[in-house]
Formats: C-alpha cells, structure tokens, sequence
C-alpha cells in the first residue's frame, strides 16, 4: 500500500529535509513506485504537485527537494497502487474546494465496495476508492457541517472550526474504515486531520531543536539553525523518518488533530470503547 506524510508548523515552513527521505521510498528504498504528490497549504491557498513517475527517480520530485516552498501545512504521499491505473488523475495528494477553502486529501489502505452515491457537489476524476472517499467525506462534513457561526475566523466564515469537524470527522472515518484499511491526512491549511486504521506515526519538535539524520538518506540536518525558539512543528509518517527523534504510534481507530503545529485534539473508537479529548 501507499504511505503517508505531513507537516504542520506554527510559522512557514520547508520540508525538503523530511520529502529527501520520504520521496526515497518511492521506487528507491521502498517500492512504492506508482506515483507521488505534495501538497503546500496555507493562507487559504494550494500549491499541487503531482507525477506518475517514481518519487525517487522525478524531475519534478527533485525540483522539491531542492527548492524549498515554505508553508503551514505540506501533506505528501508516494503510491503503491492497490485501485486504479498508474496515470496522474489517479496521484494523491487530492483537492476539491469547499467552503470557500482548498482541501487537500491523501489516504493509504484498501477500502473494498466503496462506491458511495454521490449528490454532483464533488466528484472523482480518477479510478481509484481513495478518490471516491474523499469526495464522499466533503459531501458528508456539507451536509453535517452548514456554515455557522463558529468558523474559525471572520475572514473564513464559511469554514468550520476544527472543533466543530474533529468529532464529525471522527465519525464518517468510522464508517468507511468498515470497508478496509483507512489511514489518512486531510488539511485545508489551518489544520491538520490524521486518521490511523492500522499504521501511522507522528512526531513533536519543539525548541531546544537538535540535529537529526534521515533513515532513508545519507543527509543530518541541524533544526536549531533554521528555527526560533517559539516554533512548533508535528510530523505525521506511516514510518518514522528520523533517527534518534521520539516517534509515537498513532492507535488503530485513532484521529487526531494538529493546529499551529501542536497537537490539539485526538480521539479513539474502537472495540466497544470510545474516548475523546480537547488538548486545546
């Protein structure tokens, strides 16, 4: 299957560093080699990039890793396709608008019957069941989720604030993962939604930052030269990245939520046991 990763920063950030090691996986050190997209949100905005070719051996994939694009949330995937042709409408990471806002969309797993009825709002272009969930989702949280008002700011008025979407998210991930593996990230820029049905990582740094060294690449990185002493950032990856940094597993069943790049909410259902909590 595919795999996953994501940053969320408090300021804009670059994630050359962590998609060197990540894009290895694409046909390099791994062989996930069936395509790759990164996705750079922010200030309302998407910057999409997409290729059929392996991460590992892409014009375009090298270009990222030597061209920094500075955001608050980049969400990349790398394909192992289970569903659909190895062509560029069937590349994650996937965008539709809604409610005035880019969402973007990448998932790993294998959702078995998924062919829900969908109302015209949002539909697929591609071939493949990531696809057709994700547009489902957007159609569910529209109808769930009218504008009200609790959005997040004036500015967005017509966009739910995480508080209000987590729990509804939570939800509808529910019900799809009954069809098969669904771990997935899903950003409009203000936050971060990770989803984890069977394997899926996350990591906190925060200032003192130390040095750090790729697991798929010969390259270290000192993170206290490029950040002040109030940056946060959280890292999502269906594998930990780094060496000698505390990754933790996320629990099957579990969604959690990252803003300003902490960790602000999370919860977890599953075998007759459901918990959920605000960490801000």
């Amino acid at each position: 299957m595919c795999q996953l990763f994501a940053l969320n920063s408090s300021a804009p950030s670059a994630a050359t560093f962590a998609f060197t090691g990540f894009s290895a996986r694409g046909g390099g050190t791994a062989d996930h080699a069936d395509g790759w997209g990164m996705a750079f949100l922010g200030d309302g905005g998407c910057r999409l990039f997409i290729d059929d070719a392996p991460a590992c051996r892409s014009p375009l994939a090298a270009f990222l890793r030597q061209h920094p694009i500075r955001a608050t949330t980049v969400l990349a995937h790398i394909r192992k396709a289970t569903q659909g042709a190895v062509q560029l409408n069937n590349c994650h990471p996937f965008q539709r608008q809604w409610a005035g806002r880019p969402w973007a969309f990448g998932h790993n797993g294998n959702l078995k019957q998924v062919h829900p009825p969908l109302d015209g709002h949002h539909q697929p272009v591609g071939s493949t069941d990531s696809e057709r969930a994700f547009c489902w989702l957007l159609q569910a949280l529209r109808q769930r989720l009218p504008p009200g008002p609790d959005a997040t700011t004036v500015a967005t008025a017509t966009t739910p604030a995480w508080r209000r979407l987590a729990p509804v998210l939570a939800q509808l991930a529910g019900d799809i993962a009954r069809h098969g593996p669904f771990n997935f990230l899903l950003s409009d820029g203000d936050a971060l939604y990770a989803h984890c049905s069977t394997r899926l990582h996350w990591l906190q740094r925060r200032h003192p930052f130390s040095a750090v060294r790729l697991v798929d690449a010969d390259l270290s990185l000192d993170l206290s030269r490029d950040n002040a002493p109030a940056d946060r950032m959280a890292l999502v990856a269906t594998e930990p990245l780094t060496h000698g940094e505390p990754w933790a597993a996320l629990q099957p069943g579990e969604l959690v939520v990252f803003a300003g790049g902490e960790l602000v909410w999370r919860q977890r259902t599953g075998a007759g046991v459901e918990a959920a909590a605000a960490l801000a």
